[in-house]
């Protein structure tokens, strides 16, 4: 006879990592977490063909229909990427008895995931979205939704809640209007989270308000939703971030939540927590490219490195580098263990050569970005890292990191050091989404590339003033500033290196 399966909350040292590494999707996978999604169940339609002609009846394009494809989509597609990414995954909800709910259930059983919980009800739809598209370009979204849920169905699915959440490291509420979480669903799931105290709980809601007596650890608005909860009209274009965190006592009040990470589409998230310092991640956007379900991608991630007891920050930019991978692929998509260690695997060897990087920056400059830059030996990444280089990010458009290289660590640090090699540590500063280029200097001071880039703002973290440093004056000869950025001395990276050799937290 075998016991209890593991908690994965129980299972690893992860609460100090801050790096995005290759190998750290394969361990947050060998947990296995237990998380169950509860909420909207939908199945994506994916139809494309070619347009030659227009209809007789209306000026309108005829598609002659070639290819049909199908994905779960809503809360299937955030349990299909939750078990892709190595989760013990269960999926309580409500779909039709018909050929819709057919494939959805098909494609999840073969995932992996738990269906056992996924209420079919006769005589109602399973709610399908289907995009009708033509080279490249979607024209057309049929929405079937789902409709007056027989009051029993709800009851069956709310009296199995307690048994669904039983020995769960997480749970994922994805609420998104359909119906399938309302009266007696939303009442019991409440009482049934306050029996299982341990259990992380994560709201993937359009209105997170209607949630606020689960009391969430997390939740997940996208900004529109965020401002309609506490009134606030939003603008277009940047600026989002910014009137997030200003208003951000408000929004945990309206989602009675420990912590927000508001969505900004093209510009990335804001991590809003109820204590501690506001964080950035960065999306690298594509153009031009049919992609849905990257929000879903986002807070499976998300949920299953906060359930793994990572760090929050590092979970919102683990769940960034997520999302990033759905959105650059076409149609409903996952993304899976073996895509994040590869997409992170990526930035190892990616620091460009000083010619190089000059190409690059001339070219962002011409679009009329502004260029910062800071350096340093960034050896043995941690909080007051990550959060350095979130701030210096924020002065401007383009983060360039200039890493001290491994002997010059040596003349700076002492022969202990780097901890690091320059290899790695460019991989892992490279993979933070708020850093655009990496680079490597040799010199005692990064002066030479400061005048070959010629960056807009130089950022140094530090007890100094500008009048301290030998970089100011070569930084003003060309009309730049140099701005000092927070420094906690206790976050330093000697600190770490100390606690470790001397064993203690």
């Amino acid at each position: 006879m075998t016991g209890p399966e593991p908690h994965a909350r129980d299972a690893g040292p992860l609460t100090e990592q801050r790096g995005l590494t290759e190998w750290l999707p394969q361990r947050l996978a060998s947990l296995h977490p237990a998380i169950t999604v509860v909420g909207d169940v939908m199945l994506d339609g994916w139809w494309s063909g070619s347009i030659d002609r227009l209809c007789r009846e209306a000026p309108a394009p005829v598609v002659e229909v070639a290819s049909r494809s199908y994905s779960p989509g809503g809360a299937a597609n955030t349990a299909m990427n939750l078990a892709a990414l190595g989760a013990r995954v269960r999926l309580a909800g409500i779909t039709g008895q018909d050929e819709a709910a057919a494939e959805l259930l098909r494609q999840l059983a073969d995932a992996g995931v738990d269906t056992r919980y996924v209420h079919q009800v006769p005589g109602i739809a399973t709610t399908t979205k289907t995009r009708i598209s033509s080279a490249g370009q979607v024209l057309l979204r049929l929405d079937e939704v789902q409709r007056n849920v027989p009051a029993d169905a709800l009851d069956a699915l709310a009296e199995a809640l307690a048994q669904v959440l039983r020995d769960q490291d997480a749970v994922v509420v994805c609420d998104y209007g359909a119906g399938a979480l309302a009266g007696p669903v939303r009442d019991e799931l409440r009482d049934a989270v306050a029996g299982v105290p341990e259990i992380l709980v994560v709201v993937d809601a359009h209105q997170p308000q209607a949630w606020s007596e689960l009391k969430p650890h997390l939740a997940t608005p996208n900004a529109l939703e965020a401002a309609g909860m506490i009134g606030l009209k939003l603008g277009a274009g940047p600026g989002r971030a910014e009137l997030m965190t200003a208003h951000r006592e408000a929004l945990l009040e309206a989602t009675g939540a420990e912590a927000l990470v508001v969505t900004l589409d093209r510009e990335g998230t804001v991590l809003l927590p109820s204590t501690g310092e506001v964080h950035r991640t960065w999306a690298r956007p594509v153009h031009e490219k049919q992609a849905s379900g990257a929000g879903d991608t986002f807070v499976a991630a998300l949920t299953l490195a906060r359930a793994a007891s990572l760090p929050l920050t590092t979970s919102v930019d683990l769940a960034q580098a997520a999302a990033d991978i759905a959105v650059h692929r076409s149609g409903t998509s996952v993304c899976s263990t073996a895509d994040l260690s590869s997409h992170l695997g990526r930035f190892t060897d990616t620091a460009l050569g000083a010619d190089e990087l000059s190409i690059q920056i001339n070219l962002q400059r011409a679009e009329g970005k502004r260029v910062v830059l800071t350096n340093g030996c960034f050896d043995v990444l941690h909080r007051g890292h990550t959060r350095y280089l979130n701030q210096a990010k924020q002065l401007g458009d383009i983060l360039v990191v200039a890493l001290n290289s491994d002997d010059s660590v040596r003349r700076l640090k002492g022969p202990g050091r780097p901890v690091n090699t320059i290899s790695d540590r460019a991989a892992v500063v490279a993979a933070l989404s708020c850093v655009d280029y990496v680079t490597v200097f040799e010199t005692a001071t990064p002066i030479p590339l400061i005048q070959k880039i010629r960056p807009e703002i130089y950022a140094k973290g530090g007890d100094y003033t500008p009048a301290m440093l030998a970089e100011t004056q070569a930084v003003e000869e060309y009309g730049g500033r140099v701005a000092i950025l927070d420094y906690v001395p206790e976050l330093s990276t000697t600190a770490v290196v100390e606690r470790i050799r001397r064993g203690t937290p």
